[in-house]
């Protein structure tokens, strides 16, 4: 572990095509994210994807992978989901985070989604954040895999790393994804968040994270950085 010393500013540019290049492989190695992995799987609707998404809310992936892999091996179209009691969902998502209310969430919109849209969330954006317990990050995810749409999830890691490289310079993650669809094409906003996901586990941890060995730090300012690997 070594303390920071006075840096430079850094060696190259930020250049998104190597920067996404690098990320890549960097993560390779690693699980894709929960929804992305869900996705092909053939869990990739965008009702399958806010279903799978509210699981994942301040749950370990190694947790809500299996526990959203277990709800759609019993039921996965809204009408399905809707016919179990949100004690039924809640068995089955138990393991999860706040899974009891978590529970009642999934099962008023699937009940939503089957009367109110025949059993098809539509590719809205305002209609998906009107669900219960959907926020911006899971409305994105849902747009994006689901509907193919362009749409940039920010999630704590995506956050924290754009933040960290410099990119970017704000405090909240609706502020972080409104800067980055300034410096990022379209076609990079979903990808983004599949790549820094496992990178921020494993590489730009939060804490100590492994700089010495992390392929974009030419490309990084560190802001923030005191302490790393």
């Amino acid at each position: 572990m070594n303390a920071r010393p006075s840096r430079p500013p850094p060696a190259v540019a930020f250049d998104v095509d190597e920067a996404f290049a690098r990320l890549r492989e960097a993560v390779a190695p690693y699980p894709l994210p929960v929804l992305f992995a869900l996705a092909r799987e053939g869990h990739g609707s965008p009702f399958e994807v806010v279903v799978a998404c509210i699981v994942t809310i301040r749950t370990l992936e190694e947790v809500s992978l299996p526990a959203a892999r277990r709800l759609f091996a019993v039921a996965r179209t809204p009408a399905a989901i809707a016919a179990l009691t949100p004690a039924a969902i809640d068995a089955l998502i138990d393991p999860c985070t706040f899974h009891e209310p978590k529970s009642r969430s999934i099962h008023a919109i699937a009940t939503r989604v089957d009367g109110e849209f025949g059993g098809e969330l539509p590719c809205d954006l305002d209609t998906v954040l009107s669900l219960p317990g959907v926020g911006p990050k899971c409305a994105a995810l849902a747009l994006g895999l689901g509907c193919g749409e362009a749409h940039l999830p920010v999630d704590i890691h995506v956050h924290r790393i754009a933040n960290r490289w410099g990119i970017v310079a704000a405090k909240t993650p609706e502020k972080t994804q409104r800067a980055l669809m300034e410096v990022l094409p379209p076609e990079r906003w979903l990808e983004i968040n599949e790549l820094l996901v496992p990178f921020g586990k494993h590489v730009c941890t939060g804490a100590l994270p492994r700089c010495s060995t992390c392929p974009l730090l030419a490309m990084c300012q560190q802001v923030g950085v005191t302490r790393h690997r």
